[in-house]
């Protein structure tokens, strides 16, 4: 069985960021067997103090002073939003590979300029739709493409960190955050999902939204939406429906996927993600995580014997790794890169416009 922690510690990464999701690259990249050469913050301050927090070798006084040390391989972006773009594209210019938080941009067009410019540079860049890497949803993908043609996808994805007007983020700011902040953040990790399991396209949607906290308490009135519900069709004509809320009393990350077949269904919750639900007309039955019983494409993913659970740590710590394999050449299957970043994007877009001008989009 493959290690998937196993890398060249000849990977030389910096992280732009220090906040919850820059400590989580950081512990990859350390997990990995990479060097965690340098770390850029907010401040030159905050770039020192997070150096030491994440066991970096050094601070550098700004991402630029960083990205042009001559000292890095990689760059992981972990900043707001709207700087997601300007940094990745200097790192890609300085010929570095690149993993940047989702959403990729702000806004579509330029989501797909980065990975235009990335493929055209020939560079790894990737997109950390960490998800895919349980693998309990290798497992329903593999399985999903034995059950026949599809007829419902459902689910979504539900927090509740931002339900009160106390309750308050730079992502409800739509300079840093972006115009679409609870689709772009937690529904770009949904269509993503759902694209990846079942191998179908998103042809067209339609979306509505609703922002049920109006003030909050250092940002004042609030212009980007609490929640979205967004209807669908793949190219096969598969119909799906979303829920993504980030005001959902008690739930804390809820990504629930659910797809129905001509022979079976199977449903995935992130929040119990050592199971995996299959269901038939003459039965249901629930699958737990396995090395010993899973397919091969999951079992690459599942290192820890039954009954040792693993979590979204493990799922981040897979996706790193098969980034920096990737920078030796290999081709990890799966491994999410800028363009599925930028399709992303292009889904928030188009929910976002049929939010706004009512209808169906084409996507």
């Amino acid at each position: 069985m493959l290690d998937i922690r196993r890398r060249k510690s000849e990977v030389r990464v910096g992280v732009v960021g220090t906040g919850f999701i820059g400590r989580i690259h950081a512990r990859a990249v350390r997990q990995s067997g990479a060097r965690l050469v340098g770390i850029a913050g907010a401040t030159p301050a905050s770039a020192v103090e997070g150096a030491e927090a994440l066991g970096a070798e050094r601070a550098f006084a700004s991402a630029e002073e960083l990205i042009a040390s001559g000292l890095i391989d990689v760059l992981h972006v972990c900043t707001p939003n709207h700087l997601h773009a300007p940094l990745a594209l200097k790192a890609i210019d300085a010929g570095l590979a690149v993993v940047c938080e989702k959403p990729l941009a702000t806004d579509a067009p330029t989501a797909a300029l980065m990975a235009e410019r990335a493929q055209g540079a020939g560079t790894v860049a990737t997109v950390p739709f960490v998800y895919r890497f349980h693998p309990m949803i290798r497992e329903a993908r593999a399985r999903l493409a034995g059950l026949g043609r599809l007829s419902l996808i459902h689910g979504g994805y539900l927090q509740d960190w931002l339900l009160r007007p106390t309750d308050d983020n730079w992502r409800v700011d739509p300079g840093q955050g972006g115009p679409g902040r609870t689709t772009g953040d937690l529904g770009s990790h949904w269509f993503d999902l759902v694209e990846f399991v079942t191998g179908e396209r998103i042809t067209g949607l339609a979306a509505r939204t609703s922002t049920v906290v109006t003030e909050r308490v250092t940002s004042g009135p609030v212009a980007t939406e609490d929640l979205a519900v967004v209807q669908f069709v793949t190219g096969s004509g598969t119909l799906g429906v979303a829920a993504v809320s980030q005001v959902a009393p008690g739930r804390k990350n809820r990504l629930f996927l659910e797809v129905s077949a001509a022979s079976g269904s199977l449903a995935f919750d992130q929040e119990d993600p050592e199971r995996l639900w299959l269901g038939g007309r003459d039965g249901s039955r629930t699958l737990v995580r396995d090395p010993l019983t899973l397919s091969d494409a999951a079992r690459r993913y599942a290192p820890l014997p039954a009954g040792h659970p693993q979590g979204f740590h493990d799922a981040f710590d897979a996706f790193v790794a098969d980034t920096y394999a990737a920078l030796g050449g290999e081709r990890p299957d799966g491994l999410p890169t800028f363009e599925d970043g930028a399709r992303a994007n292009h889904l928030t877009d188009a929910a976002l416009r049929s939010a706004r001008d009512g209808g169906w989009v084409t996507c």
